[in-house]
């Protein structure tokens, strides 16, 4: 989800007040719309889990912020949530982070046709994000990147039961 303009410029105005609370802004989302937008904000908690408290404070205080600032001419609905075992990830550094881990990703713009693609991230650089997609090296740029989200082994989470006989590697989707 790389941040473009509206949520780039709330990320850098926001970001101080979250990090005065020992909290991290992963990443913004500024969804308009004509009689109410969405201002989402992901937070996260160096070295343990999100709390309510947690998101209640960043709630409060980037409320004040927001007063203040006025950076919203709409009315708008904060909403502030912690990343869950799906987390999405905004920059390359968050991407950095997850190398070897399976992620989702929408492209703002079609790549070789695609516009979604799946698969294990390989390497970070400044030539964008390596994806191993189906045994086949795709580099995404982080400016084409739309969304992206962690995709959670539920498996070694030990939220689900291997299945019998060992993990199985899904069946390629037909297109």
């Amino acid at each position: 989800m790389a941040m473009t303009g509206k949520a780039l410029e709330l990320k850098e105005l926001l970001d101080p007040t979250v990090r005065g609370l020992g909290l991290e802004l992963l990443g913004v989302e500024f969804s308009p719309a004509a009689g109410n937008a969405l201002l989402r904000l992901y937070i996260d908690a160096p070295e343990r889990l999100v709390s309510i408290e947690d998101c209640e404070a960043v709630s409060r205080e980037v409320s004040a912020n927001l007063d203040v600032n006025d950076p919203i001419a709409s009315q708008y609905t904060l909403e502030v949530s912690s990343p869950g075992i799906d987390r999405p990830l905004f920059t390359l550094a968050q991407f950095a982070r997850q190398i070897g881990e399976q992620v989702k990703i929408s492209l703002s713009l079609p790549q070789d046709g695609r516009r979604r693609l799946q698969g294990k991230v390989l390497s970070v650089g400044e030539s964008g994000i390596v994806l191993d997609v189906d045994g086949r090296e795709f580099t995404v740029a982080i400016g084409n990147v739309d969304k992206a989200r962690l995709v959670p082994d539920l498996v070694a989470l030990g939220l689900v039961a291997e299945p019998k006989g060992g993990r199985r590697k899904p069946a390629p989707k037909k297109s």
